[in-house]
């Protein structure tokens, strides 16, 4: 049963006209992700979508028998980009198997470093990759009507951003001389550096441990984190208003745009930042301070919450193969049977997984990506589903939204929003912004929740200061618990990617790994058709939805299917592996000290 949603006919129909195009690799990414496509230029509209990877790298099958305290700077070198989301989520992994929690000051400066890491990563693909496609350049290459009523479209929130019209706004988004792009980048260098004060490097962090950090406590450290802050407070409010403009003129300038990117809403997040008033890393426990998150986890199917368990959202989790490079290890045994609550897992859960590579050729009639299909089983329904991470920020926003549990001074979750107050800065007063939910889970609303959410990171960031400094005034400068690693244990980590969700699970025998399996976001929007037929997130959302842009077949540049694929912040490190099997030696050369030469 496919996820996707059948989309309503408009008028009558014409002979189709379909072309094959392809876009491999996509750009502005690592270049491992590419979209085929078969379009319909009679009845405008894509028709058939598949999502591939073309490298395999193998983390899972490395990481065997490894010293599992090394995890965290192995698992960080998944990705370039968001390696430290993989440090942060594997020591939780460790932290629940060896039985140990960090000192709350620890807790405080990790999430400080996390929401450093939010604001950077989502500020420099919003503005200096997303927005390319929204740019004044791109519009007038791929829709001049709309560049031509951008330029007499005013824009209603100028006074907060100083734009005048939605035209101006675009211009400001130009690659390498828009202010606005140009500006994007000297934030994202003053986040880098608040990022750096916590977690010591970027991308690959010095300063974590399972057990706490390394990062010295000082009242300067933070005194520098906050004045970082309150210099990139400007930005990220003019940030939400500029986006909110744009966005919202796309859906007046271009009735139906909605449908872009348009697919069921299902929506998952295992929420971010640990409340260390309540986390003790125990699964007997899980619940209660998953719930107690900063962002609450939860699984939205249609728009209703189903779950905020964490245990339900691990005990669902299943890996199939679909149509990916794999083998089968499912009649192999189990590494756990049921998990410390008693309950059963599931043969296909990642703490059971093995990664069996198969290399073959691309047959989009059969297999044809090396990512493979992760899905939630709903019990209720008997369904797999292919959750999407809404680019991480939507289903953050919408759990967090629904689950209506947050409550900080800078956050507040009612049920159907999130309000979001951020104080005074150097330019612009005391601000209360408010994310509402949506009536779509679609292209522009996937790109609008991204400044909402920097925001939303800023704000927390001003509450873990205040807490942080609170304990440090205190006295309790504690950041560090010391630990023995178990003969034997299990563990599960479950955190926020930027993009979305990441899990890490983790299996320990005779003091070593003996299974080790993260699942970031890109492997669930990026997976290819399981052996059910349902589509990935990725080919859901392309497949079915209609094209504006106003070129034809020979000039078409794509920019509704490349705006809906940025949407989900594609990030492939993460969804591709590394293959070590036998292969052709092209060359072998050795090189003396001074160099082959010398002599």
């Amino acid at each position: 049963m496919t996820a996707t949603e059948a989309r309503p006919e408009a008028g009558q129909r014409k002979a189709p006209q379909i072309v094959e195009m392809s876009w491999d690799p996509i750009t502005r990414i690592i270049g491992n992700l590419g979209i085929y496509t078969k379009i319909d230029f009679a009845n405008r509209e894509v028709t058939e979508c598949h999502s591939t990877s073309s490298l395999f790298r193998g983390y899972s099958v490395f990481m065997k028998g490894k010293d599992p305290r090394d995890a965290g700077f192995i698992t960080s070198r998944i990705c370039g980009i968001c390696g430290d989301n993989h440090t942060t989520c594997s020591d939780y992994a460790q932290q629940m198997a060896y039985g140990i929690k960090p000192p709350p000051l620890a807790e405080h400066i990790v999430n400080l470093g996390e929401a450093a890491e939010y604001m950077f990563d989502h500020t420099i693909f919003q503005d200096n990759m997303v927005f390319v496609d929204f740019c004044e350049a791109m519009v007038r290459a791929t829709n001049p009507g709309v560049l031509a009523r951008a330029e007499r479209t005013a824009a209603p929130r100028g006074h907060i951003h100083g734009h005048r019209t939605i035209a101006d706004i675009m211009r400001a988004f130009n690659p390498f001389e828009g202010a606005v792009y140009k500006e994007a980048l000297q934030v994202s260098r003053i986040t880098r550096e608040m990022f750096c004060l916590m977690e010591g490097r970027h991308v690959h962090p010095s300063t974590l441990y399972p057990g706490g950090v390394g990062t010295m406590p000082s009242p300067t450290a933070f005194t520098d984190y906050l004045s970082r802050l309150l210099r990139v407070t400007d930005f990220i409010k003019t940030s939400v208003a500029m986006n909110d403009d744009v966005f919202d003129f796309f859906y007046e300038a271009l009735p139906g745009y909605e449908e872009v990117g348009r697919r069921r809403i299902l929506l998952g997040c295992w929420g971010a930042w640990q409340n260390p008033d309540v986390c003790d890393y125990r699964y007997e426990t899980m619940d209660q301070w998953g719930r107690a998150m900063y962002v609450t986890p939860g699984i939205v199917v249609d728009g209703e919450l189903v779950t905020n368990s964490l245990v339900d959202i691990n005990l669902g989790m299943r890996i199939l193969l679909g149509s990916s490079f794999y083998e089968d290890w499912t009649n192999e045994e189990p590494f756990v049977r049921h998990d410390p609550l008693g309950n059963p897992v599931d043969m296909r859960h990642p703490w059971n997984q093995t990664t069996l590579p198969e290399p073959q050729k691309r047959d989009f009639a059969g297999n044809y990506s090396w990512v493979m299909s992760p899905r939630w089983y709903h019990a209720a329904s008997g369904q797999h589903l292919a959750l999407d991470t809404g680019g991480g920020p939507l289903a953050r926003l919408w759990s967090t939204a629904l689950n209506g549990l947050v409550d900080t001074p800078y956050i507040k979750a009612t049920g159907h929003s999130v309000r979001i107050s951020l104080p005074r800065s150097e330019r612009l007063p005391e601000m209360t912004l408010e994310w509402q939910i949506p009536r779509w889970s679609n292209t522009l609303e996937r790109d609008r929740a991204r400044p909402y959410f920097v925001a939303y990171a800023a704000a927390m960031a001003f509450d873990f200061l205040d807490r942080a400094m609170g304990r440090v005034r205190a006295g309790d400068t504690r950041i560090f618990t010391d630990f023995e690693v178990p003969d034997e244990a299990i563990g599960c980590g479950f955190h926020e990617a930027v993009r979305g969700v990441l899990s890490h699970h983790l299996v320990i025998k005779d003091k070593k790994i003996a299974n080790y399996h993260p699942y970031p976001p890109t492997p669930w929007n990026a997976s290819p058709r399981d052996g059910f037929g349902t589509p990935g997130p990725y080919e859901d959302a392309v497949q079915g939805q209609p094209v504006f842009e106003e070129n034809g077949p020979e000039d078409f540049k794509g920019v509704d299917i490349m705006r809906t694929v940025r949407s989900f912040d594609p990030c492939l490190p993460c969804g591709v592996h590394m293959y070590l099997g036998n292969g052709k030696v092209l060359q072998t050369r050795h090189s003396p000290v001074y160099g082959e030469t010398h002599g």
